[in-house]
């Protein structure tokens, strides 16, 4: 199985998610669960970092649509800081993600 690991730090009105790893089918649904639980009602933007991430497929990729959907409904601003020349990166902009959602160089 794949690992991810994710690290957030929340002061109040800001979610910060590190995550590092592989994003993946075999782990997508628990890496989304906890991306959701790391977000409480009182966060207004969410921040995630992706420049540890060295793989991501369409699972990942769905975590980050759903992820954006879920956002908008509440209301809460997403950001992503991805490194310019990773595989992430690619993968984002392939995807025709970046509208939205800010996304920025780590």
């Amino acid at each position: 199985m794949t690992a991810a690991t994710i690290d957030a730090v929340n002061d109040g009105g800001h979610v910060l998610l590190r995550v590092s790893g592989e994003i993946d089918l075999a782990n997508a649904n628990a890496v989304q669960d906890q991306i959701f639980s790391a977000i409480g009602n009182d966060v207004m933007r969410v921040s995630i970092d992706l420049t540890e991430v060295t793989y991501l497929d369409s699972s990942g990729l769905r975590v980050l649509f759903t992820l954006t959907g879920r956002l908008k409904v509440l209301q809460m601003g997403l950001d992503l800081v991805v490194a310019p020349a990773s595989p992430v990166r690619r993968v984002l902009e392939m995807s025709g993600f970046e509208p939205l959602a800010k996304v920025r160089e780590g």
